[in-house]
């Protein structure tokens, strides 16, 4: 009977949890966990703190100095693009026409060729050279010796086109490779160009519409810069004739009078590209980049420069601050980035950057790097 109680107050066994039941128990103790680890902050990272309004403008502003600095770029692999398409193409008519010379000179010996076959006399040269590997000919060149004087001169005509053509083929192979990378370099430059500008837009649409306008009034203040941009960062829509009207207002002729009269015509043209939007890579006549404002305005006074800031700051004799005379060129940026026309009084004319029409500014809004009066 005692063994009986002592049996009837013992615990049940205890089963462990298997199958189902186990997974539920262990989600719920995870669950519970990290419950409690998120109550009391363990390992939470703090969360990274927005710009502010002045950091967002000074990012927006690196990156379309960045972005003019990739046009510039682009610029220089462009016009080494259009170079090698020329020696390419070059090469290309300089092969057809020796191939005429050559097919020219195949057709005479054809003709004496078939004169011998019709005596029974075609010399084994002749049939050397008729044939269709070049190559055969070339190892068995030797075989002119035993040619007439007439037919000797033929030979040797026809293998010293044969030869030159082969010069022309590896020439142009050569060139066609060097094409190819520079429309590579061309490709990597627009992409850049087109990555920051895509940036800058995305930038400041994190702004408030009061930040934004600041930042435009600033910027307008600063570059004459308006509003809205296009992909290509050109100005679009209503804003244009707003920007172009603004920068008409401030364009104000010079009174310093320019040293020369081709100095003077280059001035007067950029006179009269003022309110015409910046593009990159353009040259005119209706949108313009720096370094192609200044060298479609010296093109009009018979001056051929260079495409880009780099090349064109080497373009002339480098004049001082101090010497400087309107139709200078004057330059910005420790990089030699961004060119302008001086204009005198301190002035020049400008394309400043995407979405910032041409205009007159003061020299003194960017780093001076040099000036260059064109020779």
């Amino acid at each position: 009977m005692a063994a009986h109680r002592k049996s009837a107050h013992r615990k049940p066994k205890q089963r462990p949890f298997t199958g189902p039941a186990a997974r539920t128990a262990a989600t719920l103790a995870l669950a519970g966990a990290a419950t409690a680890t998120s109550a009391t902050g363990a390992g939470a990272a703090p969360a990274e703190p927005a710009p502010t309004a002045a950091q967002v403008r000074a990012k927006v502003d690196r990156l379309y100095h960045d972005a003019e600095v990739a046009t510039e770029k682009y610029n220089g692999a462009k016009e080494k693009e259009a170079a090698a398409t020329k020696a390419v193409d070059t090469l290309a008519d300089e092969a057809a026409r020796r191939t005429d010379r050559l097919n020219t000179a195949r057709h005479a010996l054809g003709s004496m060729a078939t004169a011998q076959y019709r005596t029974g006399a075609l010399d084994s040269a002749v049939q050397l050279a008729l044939s269709s590997d070049p190559d055969s000919y070339l190892e068995r060149a030797a075989h002119l010796d035993r040619a007439g004087d007439r037919q000797a001169s033929l030979l040797s005509n026809i293998r010293r086109q044969l030869s030159g053509i082969a010069r022309v083929k590896a020439r142009a192979d050569q060139e066609t490779e060097a094409l190819a990378a520079r429309r590579a370099e061309l490709n990597k430059h627009r992409t850049a160009i087109r990555t920051k500008l895509a940036d800058a837009r995305t930038l400041l649409a994190t702004l408030t519409a009061a930040e934004r306008a600041a930042y435009e009034r600033s910027a307008d203040a600063a570059h004459g810069g308006s509003p809205a941009t296009s992909a290509d960062g050109s100005t679009t829509g209503p804003d244009r004739a707003v920007a172009g009207a603004h920068a008409d207002r401030s364009a104000p002729r010079a009174s310093v009078a320019a040293p020369d009269s081709r100095a003077a015509r280059a001035v007067s043209f950029a006179h009269g590209a003022i309110g015409k939007p910046y593009v990159w890579g353009a040259t005119g006549p209706g949108a313009f980049d720096c370094s192609g404002l200044t060298q479609a305005a010296w093109k009009a006074a018979g001056v051929s420069l260079p495409r880009t800031t780099y090349t064109q700051i080497n373009a002339g004799q480098r004049v001082s601050r101090s010497e400087l005379a309107p139709g200078d060129l004057v330059f910005f940026y420790s990089g030699i980035s961004h060119v302008g026309l001086y204009i005198g009084g301190g002035q020049m004319i400008h394309a400043p950057r995407p979405g910032a029409p041409v205009r007159i500014a003061p020299i003194s809004q960017m780093p001076f790097a040099g000036a260059t009066r064109v020779a």
